[in-house]
C-alpha cells in the first residue's frame, strides 16, 4: 500500500483552518489523504482580504514546493474581490452552482497559465464556497437551533425562503454570517460555529450541500 495523498489547502482564514483540521482532515484520513491547512497571508496580515493577486503567491509557492503535493482551495464568495478570475461572470449567474462552476473554471483556467509548468492541471483542485463557511451550518436546523438556543422554525424559516444552504445569499443584511448572528448573539465562528460543525458532521453536510459535497468527491477521488 502507498503512502497516503497530501493535500495542502489554502484558506481564508482561522475558522476555516480550524474547519479542516477539526473535520475535514480527519474525515479525508479515511481515504488515505493526508490534508493540512494554511491560511493565505500578505506581509503583515493573515486572513481576510481575498484577492487573486494575493492569493496566487501562495498558489504559486505551494505549486513549486515537493511534486507529489496535492493543492486545494478554500474560500467564500461572500466579499470576494473583483479581480477574482471569473468574478465579473459569475455575476450574471443566478444559481450559486453556476457561480460556483464559473468561479472554479476560471480559477482552475488562470493558475494553469499561470503555473501549467508545476503541474497544475493535474496537482490544483479550486474551491470557492457559496456563499460562506456558515452556510454549512443550516446543514442541520435543528442542531444549528439547539446550539443557539433558538427556535428550529426560524432556522427552517430561511431555509424555506433559500431553498438548502448553498443557496444563502451573499447580501451585506443576509449572508449565511448575518442570519445567524440576528439569530443569536452567542454565535462566535470559531468557537460556536466550529462547536456546530462537528455536531452536524461532513456527511449531513454533503448531503445539503451539493457544491460542497462535489468538492469532497474530487478531494476523495485522487489518485495514489
Amino acid at each position: 500500500m502507498g503512502r497516503p495523498i497530501e493535500v495542502v489547502a489554502l484558506v481564508e482564514g482561522p475558522t476555516e483552518k480550524i474547519f479542516i483540521e477539526s473535520l475535514l482532515s480527519p474525515y479525508l484520513a479515511r481515504a488515505r489523504i493526508c490534508m493540512t491547512s494554511t491560511i493565505l497571508t500578505k506581509p503583515g496580515q493573515n486572513g481576510g482580504d481575498v484577492r487573486f493577486s494575493r492569493a496566487q503567491n501562495d498558489i504559486e509557492r505551494h505549486l513549486k514546493q515537493r511534486k507529489e503535493t496535492w493543492l486545494t482551495l478554500l474560500v467564500d464568495y461572500y466579499g470576494i474581490k473583483s479581480d477574482w478570475p471569473g468574478y465579473q461572470k459569475s455575476k450574471r449567474e443566478t444559481q450559486p452552482v453556476s457561480k460556483a462552476r464559473v468561479m472554479n473554471e476560471a480559477t482552475r483556467k488562470q493558475v494553469n497559465e499561470l503555473f501549467g509548468d508545476h503541474d497544475s492541471e493535474r496537482r490544483f483542485i479550486p474551491y470557492v464556497s457559496m456563499f460562506e463557511f456558515e452556510a454549512l451550518l443550516f446543514s442541520d436546523a435543528k442542531i444549528l437551533a439547539q446550539k443557539l438556543n433558538v427556535r428550529q422554525k426560524d432556522v427552517e424559516k430561511i431555509l424555506s425562503k433559500c431553498g438548502e444552504p448553498e443557496k444563502i445569499n451573499d447580501k451585506s443584511q443576509t449572508a449565511p454570517s448575518k442570519r445567524l448572528e440576528a439569530l443569536s448573539d452567542r454565535f462566535k465562528k470559531t468557537t460556536t460555529g466550529i462547536n456546530i460543525a462537528q455536531e452536524i458532521g461532513i456527511d449531513k453536510m454533503r448531503e445539503s450541500c451539493p457544491i460542497f459535497d462535489q468538492w469532497i468527491t474530487d478531494l476523495e477521488n485522487l489518485k495514489h
